[in-house]
């Protein structure tokens, strides 16, 4: 929940005073079932950005996949370096999805709880940078927090406005409740997208 159009200082600052309430210690429970299921046609390359300390990071790397972290926070990615054990396909590197130019072309990224620390201002931005990252016909998966806050972050959505802001560039194969967090139960959903030719 780490990349936004804000200082990165802002994010540093959460993550070196552990103001964190984003942070569970583990993966996505939901991205955890998918994986197990696999319903994706390939195993290469995922991007997950905003990835913290990196635990659905380790999670795509545990199930075959080379794994690339992005974090806006120096502090993040080191957490997540130290937390990866030795051997690991997964690489953490500081960077702004948003921004910056990408420096590999992925067969899948992974979002979860990074589209909600955003401004909403920079979804677009966010829409945008997807295709810039995805090789053609490449995947986003998406564990997305459903929630009414305007105030943030995190900043709400629903499921109106993500199949808006998504379909001009992506075809949506399936949407579904996964299993949550105890205090995000029902409050999630997730999205499985194909970036268009």
């Amino acid at each position: 929940m780490t990349d936004s159009s804000a200082p990165s200082a802002v994010w540093e600052t959460r993550y070196r005073t552990g103001d964190t309430p984003w942070e569970k210690g583990e993966p996505s429970p939901g991205l955890v079932d998918f994986l197990n299921q696999m319903p994706l046609p390939l195993k290469g390359t995922v991007l997950v950005p905003g990835c913290g300390n990196g635990h659905d990071v380790r999670a795509w790397a545990n199930a075959g996949w080379n794994a690339v972290g992005l974090d806006i926070a120096p502090s993040a990615v080191s957490s997540a370096r130290e937390q990866t054990p030795p051997g690991m396909k997964a690489e953490f590197r500081l960077g702004n999805f948003l921004a910056d130019e990408p420096f590999a072309s992925f067969d899948c990224a992974f979002e979860h709880t990074c589209y909600c620390a955003i401004e909403p201002v920079d979804r677009e931005a966010y829409a945008k940078a997807l295709d810039r990252w995805l090789r053609p016909d490449g995947y986003y998966v998406a564990v997305n927090y459903l929630i009414p806050d305007k105030e943030g972050p995190p900043y709400g959505t629903t499921r109106d406005e993500l199949l808006h802001r998504f379909s001009p560039r992506f075809t949506l194969i399936r949407d579904f409740v996964p299993r949550s967090y105890p205090n995000r139960t029902d409050l999630e959903r997730l999205f499985v997208w194909q970036k268009k030719p």
